[in-house]
């Protein structure tokens, strides 16, 4: 097995064994990671039938993923034509990461004012994960731990509506950002982002969380750069890559 191939049943195997996700959230995630690498480029219809036989699933955890993917935006239902993945821009991209940035800082804020000390426990073993999946230099590992992270952070505002508005597009990046933490050096200084990110929060100081934020998630420059740069790289190898392993494979008891 060559080393391309034992990456793509790596990066396959850890996205569908993710501990309490349904068969329909290994699919997602799958073609999530599929639309941001170029396997299904934009414009591309999806065949329900072609990605049953792939996934090794039935139509209906199929579909499921979807219209999960058709409510965030990265697939369109198309009269007479299907699913299509979307477009997006790369003007388009940084539009969605400079609002992103906005919604976790107004989190962090409102978080640094309102968090109990039963939160601030939860924050600091959301951090704890990321420090280990850090270490080991995972970065699948290292994005769901990042995630949880930026929900406790969330729910910690203590604001219903902004938090759902923050998950709502956090879930609409969700393929870019796991993409940001495979350019080079992006899991270290995320976490020591982090570091940054609960001192302040710890500390109650509401500026200065909203400031480290906005700074972590905006994607700017070098960044935004490295960004475009991966989703190229990735893409102009797309077809050349192996095809993905059915979800069914790793989908048995104990596995």
């Amino acid at each position: 097995m060559n080393a391309e191939k034992r990456s793509s049943t790596s990066t396959t195997t850890r996205v569908a064994r993710r501990k309490g996700s349904t068969r329909s959230e290994h699919v997602r995630e799958l073609l999530e990671e599929g639309i941001a690498t170029g396997r299904f480029p934009p414009g591309m219809r999806l065949d329900e039938t072609e990605l049953a036989q792939r996934f090794e699933v039935s139509r209906t955890p199929l579909r499921e993923a979807l219209f999960q993917l058709a409510s965030i935006g990265l697939v369109e239902m198309q009269p007479r034509r299907g699913t299509v993945v979307a477009e997006v821009s790369p003007h388009r991209l940084l539009e969605m990461f400079e609002v992103m940035g906005e919604l976790e800082a107004m989190c962090g804020r409102l978080a640094a004012r309102r968090m109990s000390p039963a939160e601030h426990e939860r924050l600091l073993e959301a951090h704890r994960a990321c420090e280990l999946a850090s270490k080991a230099m995972d970065p699948d590992r290292y994005y769901y731990e990042n995630e949880k992270f930026h929900h406790v952070i969330y729910a910690a505002s203590h604001n219903t509506f902004l938090a759902e508005q923050a998950s709502a597009l956090h879930r609409r990046l969700r393929p870019y950002r796991r993409l940001q933490l495979r350019v080079r050096n992006r899991i270290g200084n995320s976490f020591s982002e982090h570091e940054g990110i609960v001192e302040a929060l710890i500390a109650g100081n509401a500026d200065l969380v909203a400031q480290r934020m906005r700074e972590h998630i905006v994607v700017q420059g070098e960044r935004f750069s490295d960004l475009l740069a991966s989703i190229a790289g990735l893409r102009s190898g797309a077809t050349q890559m192996p095809p993905l392993e059915p979800v069914a494979a790793h989908d048995q008891p104990g596995s």
